[in-house]
């Protein structure tokens, strides 16, 4: 009888775990690289090494990025045993050699795969073989998986999810669990209990206030996908997070663009991703994805997505509620002129109803901190005039 209880006590504490995702991860928005928007199925073991090695002497590392994640098409076939292994003419050391190497310079490390038969790249999937690859990625060292929608006819989203979860947890290595079925199947409804982060919009690409129709579907430009997170942000909080796919910055818009993705991005407590080549970065670009006065805010413990506010001609104002009961507050230009603007402080009611949340200029005077301009701009009580370049924002601290 008593070794029967032993066994029922040890059943049904391997189930509990068996069915949960690890706990404890991503519990800020996490932040790293992917490889995907810059260099799509181009990408070897030596862009991988740069990326890496990059991240370091930029700054990025010691700004809070830690994750290099390798995309889609790395793979190479299965072996004998139906073991995924690495594309040999791409990636010549082997995987677990790649891992080992961006693990020394105190990176983690990211890789991909896909629900369906064949990843969107032609690639295997991880179809029918989610334990197996679950097995080999853990014993890689690897540290974050990308885990796409492609190929997947027939596949209901939150089951083949819930698979690949049970799968890295029963591998035994915590890894995180980035949900990217391009927010088809509402994956904010179910996806806390499943994974740490999961896509909300289809894909981005490089443009500041566009669509490009592809067919049967559709790339989004930073403005698309930021209208796309309305009504969302009750669902994202520590571990979990609406993810409105990785950023363009430094891959061709203006810096001014380059500056609003990144702040907007930062006030909705997105992941901070970056997709671009790191090995050649200019020095606005740097100065954009390295600024950790923003990063801050993103990172900021609450893990409370931002709201907009209001809207004042074609400029939208943000707040987020941060720690200490400090706020942070984006103007906007979504237009493409110079936007001039009036806000008084004393005349406006920010409230987040969702946390209880509100900043009381009436009753509290907070000190404006610019955080773009990295300097202090005097306070709340009296009103303040901004002048507002084109697809450009300016961004405060409110410290109490």
């Amino acid at each position: 009888m008593k070794t029967k209880l032993i066994g029922l006590i040890f059943l049904l504490i391997f189930t509990k775990n068996f069915g949960q995702k690890f706990e404890n991860l991503a519990q800020t928005p996490p932040m790293g690289w992917n490889s995907w928007n810059k260099f799509a199925c181009n990408v070897n073991e030596q862009v991988i090494k740069d990326a890496a090695d990059y991240m370091v002497s930029s700054g990025m590392k010691d700004a809070g990025y830690n994750y290099v994640v390798i995309d889609d098409c790395w793979h190479g076939e299965r072996d004998s045993l139906g073991f995924i292994t690495a594309d040999k003419e791409r990636f010549p050391s082997g995987m677990k050699a790649l891992i080992d190497y961006v693990h020394s310079k105190g990176l983690k490390f990211g890789i991909y795969s896909d629900a369906g038969w064949q990843t969107c790249g032609g690639r295997p999937g991880s179809r029918g073989r989610e334990f197996q690859d679950a097995q080999t990625y853990a014993k890689w060292g690897v540290d974050y998986l990308k885990y796409d929608w492609c190929e997947t006819e027939g596949l209901k989203a939150e089951g083949a999810y819930m698979t690949m979860r049970n799968a890295l947890r029963e591998a035994g290595r915590p890894i995180v669990l980035s949900i990217c079925e391009w927010g088809d199947n509402q994956p904010w409804e179910w996806g806390e209990d499943v994974g740490h982060l999961w896509r909300t919009t289809g894909d981005i690409y490089n443009c500041f206030d566009c669509e490009e129709n592809h067919g049967t579907w559709s790339s989004f430009g930073v403005l698309q996908i930021l209208d796309m997170q309305d009504g969302l942000r009750e669902y994202a909080g520590p571990g979990h997070w609406n993810d409105p796919d990785m950023m363009e910055v430094g891959n061709g818009m203006s810096v001014n663009e380059d500056r609003a993705h990144f702040t907007m991005w930062c006030m909705i407590a997105a992941p901070l991703i970056a997709g671009n080549d790191l090995a050649n970065m200019s020095q606005e670009t740097i100065d954009i994805l390295t600024n950790k006065e923003m990063i801050a805010i993103n990172q900021d413990p609450l893990g409370i997505q931002g709201f907009k506010y209001k809207t004042i001609g074609e400029v939208e104002v943000w707040f987020k509620p941060l720690q200490n009961k400090e706020w942070a507050v984006t103007f906007l230009n979504r237009g493409n002129e110079e936007q001039k603007i009036t806000f008084d402080w004393k005349n406006e009611k920010v409230m987040d109803e969702l946390n209880n949340l509100a900043a009381n200029f009436n009753e509290t005077t907070y000190k404006l901190r610019d955080v773009w301009k990295h300097k202090s701009v005097g306070n709340t009580k009296n009103r303040i005039k901004l002048t507002i370049p084109a697809h450009n924002v300016v961004t405060y601290r409110l410290l109490k």
